[in-house]
């Protein structure tokens, strides 16, 4: 299996790897399909060649593609395969995908705003699916179907994409763009009649262009929840958004809610107190803290921490048992311990997304602790916050 690891702006040759797919979005015209794998197959690097095809459309367009590419007459798929020689192709019935409507019904067309999310929800999910295995490279191609949907297969692409993903749109000259009998250049002369003037033209003479089209791969930002189980297109786009916004955090003392970014949780006694403690000690602009020594009750740090407990708890709160703990002082393990539970629910909440929220240690020793946000970015807040 080839080696992704690379860093997010790296490009990775999609020949390395033993699966190599091509997704497309087709409507009425399936012509995309062919005219893609033709581009690819005699291009500048042909060992991309996909070895696997899908289609993400409609119901009328999956009846299109079913009877112009994978029938035994006219047959375009196999016609081009033979044609040019091209190795074994998976593509079958089987991987023509259509969009469902909210009732689980084939989608006919593409008209409503719920038409819409339904396709942005599927296609989505496609190229999750796709992207999912690591032994494979996606080439997408937005030439087909409606524009809502090559946008949708496109921008799921840099949500999802990887090094070895690719994206592109294929160009056909005039006037076999425009032409349903136009699948692919021919070999030898094939001669068509243009729809719209009743011209004869020769396939032969037809230009077919891969245009590359860059992306930003987004990928690297998601959460890890959403990488791995069906999420909505607006869930998927909404943890982009977080991963590039700003961190920002607002935090309500009586109800221990607190937003993290868009997130909002609610925190146990424990772990508010801590986390304000910090937050507090960032918004004053106050320096880190070292840990209490390992084995050693700090008073101070005792001092601190019931103080913040005792201002976010219920007068009739019965906190006998910290103090008790806590009557000479906190120590280094209890801290450890502490700040452990705090970040596994941090992380349990946010996953990917949880790293500057954290509570930093400085990366060297004696190890100072502190919320390493700017004070113009964290906010006690008067109002409660809403989920």
């Amino acid at each position: 299996m080839p080696s992704t690891a690379s860093h997010p702006g790296d490009r990775i040759d999609p020949g390395r790897f033993k699966r190599r797919i091509l997704l497309a979005v087709t409507g009425l015209a399936p012509q995309v399909v062919t005219e893609t794998l033709y581009a690819l197959a005699t291009g500048p690097h042909p060992e991309s060649l996909p070895n696997e095809v899908h289609l993400v459309t409609t119901a009328e367009g999956a009846e299109r593609a079913r009877l112009a590419l994978l029938s035994r007459e006219p047959g375009w798929f196999h016609r081009l395969r033979e044609e040019y020689d091209l190795p074994d192709i998976a593509f079958d019935e089987t991987r023509i995908h259509v969009i469902p409507d909210a009732q689980g019904q084939p989608l006919s067309d593409i008209r409503t705003p719920a038409d819409n999310l339904m396709a942005a929800d599927f296609i989505t999910e496609q190229v999750r699916q796709l992207t999912h295995d690591e032994d494979s490279a996606l080439h997408v191609s937005i030439a087909g179907g409606r524009k809502t949907m090559g946008f949708f297969l496109g921008y799921a692409l840099s949500l999802f994409g990887r090094p070895q993903d690719r994206l592109s749109h294929v160009l056909v000259s005039k006037p076999f763009e425009s032409t349903w009998d136009f699948f692919y250049p021919s070999r030898d002369s094939r001669v068509l009649t243009t729809r719209n003037d009743d011209n004869l033209v020769d396939a032969r003479d037809a230009q077919v262009t891969l245009a590359e089209i860059p992306f930003v791969s987004l990928r690297h930002g998601l959460d890890d929840r959403l990488m791995a189980g069906k999420a909505s297109y607006k869930e998927v786009v909404e943890s982009a958004q977080e991963g590039l916004a700003p961190p920002s955090v607002r935090l309500h003392l009586p109800t221990r809610k607190v937003r993290l970014g868009r997130k909002t949780l609610t925190l146990s006694p424990s772990h508010m107190a801590l986390y304000c403690l910090f937050a507090r000690r960032a918004t004053e602009g106050d320096p880190p803290l070292e840990a209490p020594g390992k084995g050693v009750p700090d008073p101070e740090w005792a001092e601190r921490y019931l103080q913040m407990l005792k201002e976010l708890s219920d007068p009739m709160a019965d906190l006998d048992k910290t103090e008790r703990a806590l009557a000479h002082g906190m120590d280094g393990e209890y801290f450890s311990q502490a700040l452990s539970k705090l970040h596994r629910r941090l992380r349990a909440a946010l996953g990917t997304m949880a790293g500057p929220y954290l509570i930093h240690d400085g990366g060297a020793r004696p190890r100072r602790y502190s919320l390493d946000l700017p004070p113009s970015s964290i906010h006690f807040s008067d109002d409660p916050l809403t989920d």
